[in-house]
């Protein structure tokens, strides 16, 4: 999760089913979901790695929705580089290609696209003003806006295609103003 180099912390987030079963064997019992401890990180042949602070997330309630465990570690090249190998000897684990937290995030329903974009946007933000204007899409302002505008082309949809299947019966109601209120509505949005 952070980005390489020398750090003071540095993040490394395990995700996928064996994410806790994975990081008991290297750091033993894990905190309850959502608390953190701390706990010391061994190799193979029980030497210490480091001391991280462990976070595990349940399925559900983590960024990717699915079972993740955060070690916060010293942010040292060594360190890091020591805790990744030690973590690729599991088989069921391997290094996320970029993007792919977000990207199981999205798929998970946990992000929708304008919020992912307003994430690489957060990412990005050099000035106060384009953190703020990210954050704003971040927190799903615009996804709601654009669920709200597609429910409203929907129905105009939806009454159109009434009118155009019942064309030869009498339809009790002339839909015309709903559906042009609709699609004007959606345009000065």
């Amino acid at each position: 999760a952070s980005a390489r180099g020398k750090s003071g912390v540095a993040v490394i987030r395990v995700s996928g089913p064996d994410a806790h079963s994975a990081v008991e064997q290297i750091a033993g019992p894990l905190p309850k979901p959502r608390s953190s401890a701390v706990r010391i990180l061994r190799d193979q042949n029980g030497e210490t790695l480091d001391h991280a602070l462990i976070l595990p997330f349940a399925s559900g309630h983590s960024f990717t929705g699915e079972d993740v465990v955060e070690l916060h570690v010293h942010g040292s090249t060594a360190i890091i580089s020591a805790v990744l190998n030690r973590l690729s000897e599991f088989d069921a684990l391997r290094m996320a290609e970029p993007g792919e937290f977000t990207r199981r995030a999205l798929l998970n329903e946990r992000l929708d696209i304008t919020q992912i974009e307003g994430l690489g946007d957060l990412i990005d933000a050099e000035t106060e003003a384009q953190r703020k204007q990210a954050m704003r899409v971040f927190s799903g302002v615009l996804g709601d806006k654009v669920a709200a505008w597609r429910q409203d082309l929907l129905r105009a949809a939806a009454l159109l295609e009434a009118t155009i299947d019942f064309v030869d019966e009498e339809v009790p109601v002339d839909v015309m103003p709903e559906v042009s209120d609709l699609l004007t509505s959606v345009q000065a949005k």
